[in-house]
């Protein structure tokens, strides 16, 4: 067995196959390929003999086998994630978009990629809100973003009645959200928040918080998703597909209000890219504040 060291820690625990992948991952690096590449660590350490190593140790030598694989701006991004985590500042990240584009499935790979244990969905805080508050008193608030409308009893002209009614539900979870924040904040840790509800302009961000707007092209790639996540959960698709133009409009009013915040907006075509089109931005923008230093 190879016991690892960390000096600055002064923790002393096994060698991990898993721990190394994820940490390689982190870097942009495919799952598949950072296994081979911690298996290759692995092996030469235990061919060399070693028994008892230390972290810096595990570093340079996965340093080297990134670039003996070709993945030379991955091993700039491995170092600057594993000097990242020491100064333990904690960063969240947001995830907005309407229904049905991959907001959970991407908040999952973030998290093994980050190591974050808190994940976060805004129909988890709506429902919570809904056995606090009563329909009487909220009721765009016990029904469906795309269905809120009809809980409208005064419109407006200049705005459709879908947008009106999502905004007023948009408006009320956001009181939820803004509380998990601050409770998120408080604590100091890493975490990810995705949802329907996260809507840029409603949210207050504070420092080394990231928000997204994860989109689809079309109502044809919106309706295979649907299909798709049918498999695998107890939604029908035909409920959502009843309401795609309701939808798509949602997400065209979420995409105005991003680009009006000058918020990030990924068209999620497929999951690898778009999780890394993510830690890329945040990456960089970390270092801007941190100091470009770290990556080299």
């Amino acid at each position: 067995m190879i016991i690892v060291t960390d000096p600055e820690r002064k923790t002393r625990l096994p060698f991990s196959r898993g721990i190394l992948t994820r940490s390689i991952t982190l870097a942009g690096v495919d799952v598949g390929v950072a296994y081979t590449i911690a298996s290759e660590v692995q092996r030469e350490l235990s061919e060399r003999g070693h028994k008892l190593v230390t972290t810096d140790d595990i570093r340079e030598l996965t340093y080297g086998k990134l670039r003996e694989h070709g993945l030379g701006e991955a091993a700039k991004r491995y170092l600057f994630w594993r000097r990242f985590r020491r100064l333990k500042i904690p960063i969240t990240i947001l995830l907005g978009g309407t229904t049905g584009v991959g907001k959970s499935t991407i908040a999952t790979e973030l998290a093994f990629r980050l190591g974050t244990r808190s994940v976060i969905g805004t129909d988890t805080i709506r429902e919570v809100m809904r056995k606090i508050i009563a329909p009487e008193l909220l009721p765009d608030l016990h029904t469906s973003s795309f269905l809120a409308w009809k809980t409208i009893s005064h419109s407006r002209p200049e705005e459709s009645l879908l947008v009106q009614g999502f905004r007023k539900q948009v408006e009320h979870v956001s009181v939820g959200v803004s509380a998990v924040l601050e409770r998120v904040y408080k604590e100091g840790f890493n975490s990810i928040l995705e949802g329907i509800h996260l809507v840029p302009g409603y949210i207050e961000l504070k420092e080394n918080t990231f928000m997204y707007v994860i989109t689809v092209g079309n109502k044809k790639d919106l309706e295979a998703r649907f299909y798709e996540r049918a498999r695998y959960s107890k939604r029908s698709a035909d409920y959502y597909l009843k309401h795609l133009d309701a939808i798509m409009e949602i997400q065209e009013f979420i995409v105005s209000r991003a680009k009006e915040h000058n918020v990030p907006v990924i068209n999620n075509v497929e999951l690898e890219k778009t999780v890394n089109r993510i830690m890329e931005d945040i990456m960089g923008r970390l270092m801007e504040k941190v100091g470009e230093g770290m990556g080299t």
